[in-house]
């Protein structure tokens, strides 16, 4: 049983020297008031060792849970739950291909990797106190070695983006046809707003039925005839557009809100770099956020396309291609689960990937093909590189080879410079490939090599003067192909309205941007609503009334809001059972973790709908029809404020298995305004409630080249121990919208310094 007294006592010494074999020099770890580390060492080598050090002694569970996520290996420790995703990882080949990464590395890189490793061992080599999580399962932490680190990143980002939007329409086919499953896109708000050039709007390319028929035919021939979240907002201005004279950058990634989180506030400087910004506990150096006192840089979520799936066809055995038939390779691996059997899997691939749907011997399957596993990966050759960038056109020549996952990078540099690169690894293919699965057998949907280094879209120092990313379309449709799939312009578009009315954008105005919680579908269901008859149940009636007079504001404390979401929830219900697509998540091909949700799908669809009055998968109703059910449905959810209904649950990921200790390892979660449609993106999953269950995991402002002037801050704190006091000190600051300083002054480092330890050289 845990009690506060049992937290402290598994809480690491961070103040007195530790003798470290290993180390070259003495290293200093100084941690500020918010008890986030700034670690000072003589050599790279030695800074790389201590940040695997330092994240041990903050992050250990977290660290290798997420390991264990990777390599299919959770289940050992969450149980049932857990072995979906590690069945997937396996399937997947994570360990295989994160071993080839490594291997190909540079020297730079694998030194880091080494080292890092080398600085979590130091840490188990130390015999601290365990973290609690390891007490509670019975488990006794494992060495790190070098390729874990490429694991541990290769997960977080794991089949982001495109590969769910297209298993969404191939589950569709059947149940609504081609041209209604084509839909199934996020909304587009009328006009695409782009990326590059920023300002510039265009329209989506739509589904080519005609030239699709082969595929879709085949993907209903095999099947028989029976969500997505998050995102991330950044902007950047240029000096003629700041307060300061200097370029200002800011954001906030969202994502899934995992206890803890997945970023970690770090500094860390040798005698090549002095870099702060936001670690990945788990891996070295500064993958998304940080500056180096030349050039700061920050990432979202690109939308490109780096995922396909194929329906192969089997026979005998043997997988189909062109005019041959070709071994199918198999193997069985076993999954522990905690109590319960062991389980077999058994893997199958083909030339174009595993198989992660369906069973050869049925005569088809859907296979993956994706950047993050089908060639070898460099991107950990970039790191090293990035640290010592000096300027914009220097940091994204620095990310020549990141194929992971595919960012919106968007830097400036302490010579004016600001800039937007697009930072992925994305195959030359047919655009066909963007909208079901591609026939495997045919040969005309094959990877010809991949998109030039020099050809990936790239902005630096735009007329205007500012850029925006919120997961918008990157640039128009056209050629090469990039994108099919992408979020609403929304956020996008209302940072671009605040940006402009304010001509000279200060460090004190991200906050507020940060805050927006302005709804774009006001206009919209208002419009609708003001049409309607009135409804004829009394509380319909007054929520009908409720949202024509609401300001639009996802506010913590309006009733209005939580009346709208209630609405819209209700509307997206109805929407799911008409058309049918509730039932497709039985398909045995839906079970791919972590599985998709019709109702997840069709909440980003439903605007797109309802502006355009199409009825086609409502099954004789209107969407009058529709509005007035939904109305009478809503007006039943209890009528509270909505940061009360969308306060969020920060889960620990033992605390459903040890539910006696959970008030000691879920932080308190908090009222929160916004949705996953205004900048304070704070979102849920529409078939689970109301509840938030993603948003900013962080917020960040960085003034380039007056350092002290930037500012940051985490969901929880920067403690990922339960006991710490910093496991959730940053929450009242992170749910108000306000963040704390980014210190990077080594003199004010040592004024505010609460802690301050020292890594000692030691002989081996």
């Amino acid at each position: 049983m845990l009690d506060a007294a049992t937290l402290r006592a598994a809480l690491p010494d961070t103040r007195n020297p530790q003798a470290l074999p290993g180390l070259d020099a003495d290293v200093s770890v100084q941690r500020d008031e918010w008890g986030i580390p700034h670690i000072r060492a003589a050599t790279a080598a030695d800074a790389h060792f201590a940040l695997g050090f330092v994240h041990a002694q903050d992050r250990l569970f977290q660290m290798e849970l997420c390991r264990r996520r990777a390599l299919g290996r959770a289940a050992e420790w969450l149980g049932a739950e857990a072995a979906g995703g590690d069945a997937l990882c396996r399937r997947l080949g994570m360990e295989a291909a994160c071993r080839r990464d490594y291997a190909a590395l540079g020297g730079e890189a694998r030194g880091m990797l080494d080292r890092y490793a080398a600085g979590v061992n130091a840490f188990l080599d130390s015999r601290p106190p365990l973290p609690v999580e390891y007490g509670l399962l019975g488990a006794t932490p494992e060495p790190w070695e070098g390729w874990h680190s490429i694991a541990v990143m290769r997960r977080l980002g794991l089949l982001m983006g495109s590969v769910w939007f297209k298993l969404a329409r191939i589950l569709a086919l059947p149940v609504v046809g081609a041209e209604n499953a084509a839909k199934l896109r996020y909304d587009d708000g009328e006009d695409e707003l782009l990326c590059i050039p920023p300002g510039a709007t265009g329209a989506r390319m739509a589904a080519d039925l005609a030239a699709l028929r082969p595929a879709i035919a085949a993907l209903l021939d095999a099947m028989g005839p029976d969500e997505t979240g998050g995102g991330s907002n950044n902007w950047a201005v240029g000096p003629a557009r700041s307060a300061t004279g200097r370029p200002v950058l800011a954001g906030d990634p969202h994502r899934a809100f995992e206890m803890p989180g997945m970023y970690a506030q770090h500094h860390l400087a040798c005698d090549e770099w002095d870099a702060v910004g936001l670690t990945v506990p788990g891996v070295p150096a500064f993958p998304h956020f940080m500056h180096n006192g030349q050039v700061a840089c920050c990432v979202t979520h690109a939308f490109v396309d780096i995922h396909d799936l194929f329906l192969e066809r089997f026979e005998d055995g043997l997988c189909l291609f062109r005019d041959a038939r070709e071994p199918v390779r198999s193997r069985t691996e076993t999954l522990r689960v905690r109590g319960e059997a062991d389980r077999v899997v058994t893997i199958h691939e083909t030339r174009h990937g595993p198989v992660v749907a369906g069973d050869p011997a049925s005569g088809a399957a859907l296979v993956l093909r994706s950047v993050q596993f089908a060639d070898t990966d460099l991107s950990f050759d970039c790191l090293p590189r990035m640290l010592r960038a000096a300027s914009v056109p220097a940091l994204f020549e620095a990310t020549r080879g990141w194929g992971l996952i595919d960012h919106n990078l968007v830097a400036g540099d302490v010579a004016g410079r600001i800039g937007h690169r697009v930072r992925a690894l994305v195959p030359r293919r047919p655009r066909l490939n963007g909208w079901f699965a591609v026939p495997g057998w045919t040969g005309e949907g094959e990877w010809d090599g991949y998109i030039p280094h020099e050809q990936m879209p790239e902005v630096i120092d735009p007329a205007g003067g500012s850029i925006v990313t919120a997961n918008n379309r990157v640039v128009a449709d056209g050629e090469p192909y990039l994108c099919t799939d992408c979020h609403p312009p929304y956020r996008a578009a209302r940072i671009a309205e605040l940006l402009a009315a304010l001509p000279r954008f200060a460090v004190a105005d991200a906050a507020a941007i940060h805050a927006d919680v302005l709804s774009p579908h006001r206009a919209l269901f208002q419009r609708r609503l003001r049409a309607l008859p009135a409804p004829v149940a009394p509380e319909a009636a007054a929520l009908r009334e409720l949202l024509l007079n609401w300001d639009g504001r996802m506010d913590a404390g309006s009733t209005a809001a939580t009346g709208y979401n209630a609405l819209r929830r209700a509307m997206t219900g109805i929407l799911a059972r008409r058309s049918g697509l509730d039932a497709m998540a039985s398909h045995p091909w839906a079970a791919v973790p972590p599985g998709v949700s019709a109702v997840g799908n069709l909440w980003w669809v439903l605007p797109r709908l309802l502006r355009d009055d199409d009825a086609a998968m409502l099954d004789g109703w209107s969407w009058d029809d529709v509005l007035l059910h939904a109305l009478e449905e809503a007006a039943t959810a209890p009528p509270l404020p909505w940061g009360e209904a969308h306060r969020p649950a920060f889960q620990h990921p033992l605390s459903t298995m040890f539910p006696q200790c959970a008030a000691l390892l879920d932080p308190p979660g908090m009222p929160l305004g916004g949705d996953g449609d205004t900048v304070m993106a704070i979102g849920l999953l529409p078939a689970a409630g109301p509840a938030a269950t993603y948003g900013a995991l962080c917020r960040y402002v960085f003034d380039v080249g007056d350092w002290e002037n930037c500012r940051w801050a985490v969901f929880h704190g920067a403690s990922g121990q339960p006991g710490s006091p910093h496991y959730a000190d940053q929450a009242p600051e992170w749910a108000a919208c306000r963040m704390v300083p980014m210190r990077y002054d080594w003199a004010a480092i040592g004024r505010a310094a609460s802690a301050t330890q020292w890594l000692r050289a030691a002989p081996g």
